[in-house]
């Protein structure tokens, strides 16, 4: 039986804060394309994310550096026409938002008119702040980001995991009580400390959602082609599979190359 029911309302900003309030946790998932989306919102899912890992799981690059503002218009679009109960959240990509706070602010509205989501998901601490600020004075709905930030990969060299040292764990929680202030309605925290995480939820009165980020935080998001088995070569610690579809699918695309071959597909039933 589904989770999903009609009468639920549609998820907002104010209902991810009551769910913290009172202790809910919060699920969230990455969605790229309209018929995922319909099954993830029909699940009952909290928060979708179309996140700029379209990038890498849709488009084959290796960072989310290359996928551009147009492309998340076009994915986001494609997601909020199936979704009739979660939240909506676009990552604004890498370009979009930085050193500039007028064009993060047109960007952001390109964004929200053109694709008719919810919110907008940014990278980074302080120094997006004017950003941050300015897009926030449109009303639009700001989620942050911060721990491992992918957009930045290229400054960090690497994946592993962030703010292990005293010195960053230190900025990384100024810069969520800065988030939390300048008005971000939730952070999203990346592959750092489950101690330190938990900690963040506490001192700040915002949903902290984790990936890699342990079970102190309110709630999870995970990249949908990862737990569902997709992509069968990425196995980081964090991940939990709840299917093996590359096997399944794998199976499907062959046994269907085999009944054409074999002139059993289609047979008399599947003809007119």
């Amino acid at each position: 039986m589904s989770v999903h029911r009609k009468q639920e309302k549609r998820v907002t900003t104010h209902v991810l804060q009551e769910m913290k309030n009172r202790g809910e946790k919060i699920s969230m998932l990455t969605g790229y394309d309209y018929s995922m989306a319909r099954i993830i919102d029909t699940a009952g899912i909290d928060v979708i994310l179309v996140g700029d890992s379209a990038s890498n799981v849709m488009a084959g690059h290796e960072t989310t550096l290359p996928i551009t503002l147009d492309q998340m218009i076009y994915h986001a679009s494609s997601v909020v026409r199936a979704v009739q109960r979660a939240l909506v959240v676009v990552d604004m990509p890498f370009g979009s938002y930085q050193g500039n706070s007028k064009e993060a602010l047109s960007n952001a509205i390109r964004i929200m008119k053109e694709s008719g989501g919810h919110a907008v998901k940014l990278e980074g601490g302080k120094e997006i702040k004017e950003s941050i600020e300015r897009i926030l004075t449109a009303g639009i709905p700001v989620m942050g980001h911060l721990g491992l930030t992918p957009q930045s990969i290229y400054k960090f060299g690497t994946y592993v995991v962030r703010a292990k040292e005293d010195d960053e764990a230190k900025r990384l929680i100024e810069d969520a009580k800065m988030l939390e202030e300048t008005g971000c309605f939730a952070i999203v925290l990346e592959k750092i400390p489950a101690d330190l995480a938990a900690r963040v939820a506490k001192e700040v009165t915002i949903p902290i959602i984790g990936i890699g980020a342990g079970g102190g935080v309110d709630g999870q998001v995970l990249v949908v082609h990862d737990m569902l088995g997709i992509n069968n070569e990425f196995n980081p610690r964090f991940l939990r599979k709840y299917a093996n579809l590359h096997e399944e699918m794998l199976g499907a695309f062959q046994r269907y190359i085999e009944d054409v071959k074999a002139v059993d597909f289609p047979n008399e039933n599947e003809s007119y």
